[in-house]
Formats: structure tokens, sequence, C-alpha cells
């Protein structure tokens, strides 16, 4: 007798075809209304031919199996952060993106932007403005940014223009106001010894000696060099950290579960943060690629534990790859969500990379979504 209730007991555990269907009307029931469903509901979404009584059986062994959840006691179901995993994992079927959408989606990725952060920023803009969901965007800084060429550009007789390029094609520039005047001969001086002693050195190799040295050959324009060796060092300073783009952090207050004010300004007030987001460069892998959707608990930071995080990365060129992502509850459209991104990531890879036919690709799929499964999931 054991032995039989036992067993038994094992395949009131099995996630059944039928079961899958129902967790997966479930699923997509409440991401596109928020709303608890029942029984009745589910056997009409997902097309069952069975009793409303078979049905609630079946949602209440997926409850007991972690899958579903039940707000109230009188409400219908919802899914769980392990429903969504296995939805994102096996049930949902691949987004493709419309005509209009990819074409949409194309006409501004084709803006041309001559600076890395101003792209990045365009792109976080460009996803929240698709998704309906709070973006964010960052490049990864790389390791040893210099500067391959100065231009200082005379305005008037008390101020110039410093123009400074990086090895990584990012041009920066800063109008200096000067109490006193200068000549156009004393500005090609420092032009010349600074492309001669301040290109090509990371942020590191700019010490006291080369200071020194830049002191004995300006002379009495020494000052001037000073103010422009400082912005040098704010510019590789700023090219070897992470930069981090948020926009639309507004579509929080668009859904339901964000109506707790307290509840939205702790996660909005997270995504203000530089630093909380970098954290989330590596969750792209070891490889930097493919995308990646991590589901309430499976988030480090505490305030991401009761949303949903889709990450996708890109690759910049030059050794330095970029994450584009969306944060939001985990009643995600994921299918939708992933499609966009890895669109969206693939396409500033093939811009970054100066695709020689101009064309940006096609709807694509995405890839790389699924995370290791812990043991349960394994066995069943």
């Amino acid at each position: 007798m054991l032995k039989e209730s036992g067993a038994s007991e094992v395949k009131g555990m099995e996630l059944t075809a039928r079961r899958r269907k129902i967790l997966r009307a479930i699923v997509e029931y409440y991401i596109e209304t928020a709303e608890p469903v029942g029984s009745k509901a589910i056997g009409k979404l997902a097309n069952l031919d069975c009793s409303s009584a078979t049905i609630r059986n079946d949602m209440a062994a997926l409850e007991k199996m972690g899958y579903l959840e039940q707000p109230h006691t009188s409400a219908g179901r919802i899914p769980s952060p392990k429903g969504y995993r296995i939805y994102v994992n096996e049930l949902m079927e691949h987004h493709k993106l419309s005509i209009q959408e990819t074409e949409k989606m194309n006409e501004s990725l084709h803006l041309k932007m001559r600076e890395l952060d101003r792209v990045i920023d365009q792109a976080g803009k460009l996803v929240s403005q698709f998704t309906n969901y709070p973006s964010f965007a960052l490049a990864e800084g790389k390791e040893r940014v210099t500067i391959v060429r100065y231009d200082l550009l005379m305005i008037d007789q008390n101020s110039f223009i410093c123009v400074a390029m990086t090895n990584t094609n990012v041009v920066k520039n800063k109008l200096f106001h000067l109490p006193s005047d200068i000549t156009e001969p004393q500005l090609q001086l420092l032009n010349a010894l600074l492309n001669t002693s301040f290109t090509g050195k990371p942020l590191e190799a700019f010490s006291a000696d080369l200071m020194e040295t830049a002191r004995k050959a300006a002379g009495s324009s020494y000052g001037l060099i000073s103010l422009v060796v400082s912005f040098a060092m704010d510019v590789l300073q700023d090219a070897e950290h992470s930069s981090v783009h948020t926009a639309g952090a507004r579509h929080l207050l668009e859904h339901p579960e964000y109506r707790d004010v307290e509840k939205a300004h702790k996660l909005m007030s997270y995504l203000a943060k530089d630093d909380g987001l970098s954290e989330l460069f590596p969750m792209t892998g070891q490889d930097g690629s493919g995308t990646r959707v991590l589901i309430g608990p499976e988030n480090v930071a505490e305030e991401l534990k009761d949303t949903s995080v889709v990450l996708a990365s890109y690759d910049i060129g030059e050794g330095m790859k970029g994450v584009i992502g969306v944060v939001g509850p985990t009643r995600m459209d994921y299918a939708k969500i992933t499609a966009k991104l890895s669109y969206m990531a693939d396409n500033l890879s093939k811009l970054f990379g100066g695709s020689s036919s101009g064309q940006l690709q096609s709807a694509a799929q995405p890839k790389g979504l699924n995370p290791p499964k812990n043991e349960e999931e394994e066995q069943e």
C-alpha cells in the first residue's frame, strides 16, 4: 500500500502535457491582463477538452510544485518566478517581429552619431520606447584607453577649444576661458607639445615626472598645459569606467505592480545608481554574448528581487562590449522583449563594426535564454 501511495504521489507531481498547456495559458493571460485567472477561463484559453474540476486539480498540483501562486483565497492563480522560468525556458514561442517593427527600429538605429556615449544613450531610450519598460544601456570601459590626438582651436585672445580623440574613436572637447591673452604661435607650440608628450599614454602614465618634463618644455606656458592635461585625465578616467544610461523610469508607474509609491520609488532610486547597474554586466555570461532573463529571486540585488531583468550584449569593437536591458515586473511578455532586445543588440554590433552593406538584418530570434537549470527542474 505504501508503494502504491508513493507512486501515486510522484505521478501527481508530474508536469504533464496538459499541465504545461494550463501553465502556459495562465502565464500568457496574466501577462496580458495582470489579473488572476480561474479554471473556467483557462479551459477556454488553453482549448482543453476536460472538466473545470480536472483543470482545478491540475492548477492545485502546479501550485504545489511551485509554478503558480494564489494571491487571495477567493482569487484565481498567477505565475510564480519558477513558473515564469519554465515558461521562458520551455513553453513560450519565439516572437517574430513584424516588418513595421523592424523598419521602425532600423530607421532609428541608422541615426548618425559620432560619440559612443551618445549612441548608447540613444539606444537605451529606444529600448524603453519600444518595450514600455525602464531600460538601461552600458559599455564596458576599455582597460587601456589613450588619447591619440589633440587639437587646440583659437576662438579669440582669451579663449580656445581643446578637442581630444581617444583610441576608441571617442571625441571630447572643452572650451577654456583665460584671464590673459594668448597668441596663435603660443597655441601651436602647446598643441605640438601635447601631441608629442601626452598621446598614446594610459591614465596611469600621467605621472609627476611627465608633468615635470612638460613644465621644462612649456616654460611660461606651463599653466595652459596643466589645464589641458587635467581635461585629458578626466576624459581618460571617464572612458575607463562603464558608461551607464537609463531611460523610461516613468514606465514603472504604468504597471499595476508599482501602484505602491514606496515600492516604485525604491526601484527607481536603484535604477538611478550607475554602480548597481554596472554589476549586471557579467550576467550575460563569460563571453559576453547572448540574451539572459533574470526572474525575481534570481537577481543578486535586493532591489530587484520582485522584478525581472532581461539583458542582451553587443560588440562595440576594439575589445569592448556593451549591454542593453529592461527592468520590469515578473509579469512580462518575455518572448516579445527578448526578441526586441536581441534584435537591437545584434544591430548595434553591426553599426559599431561598420557593416559594409549598410543594411541591418531582419528580425532576429533571441538566443542564449536559458540559464543553468536547478536540480529540481532537471528531475522534472
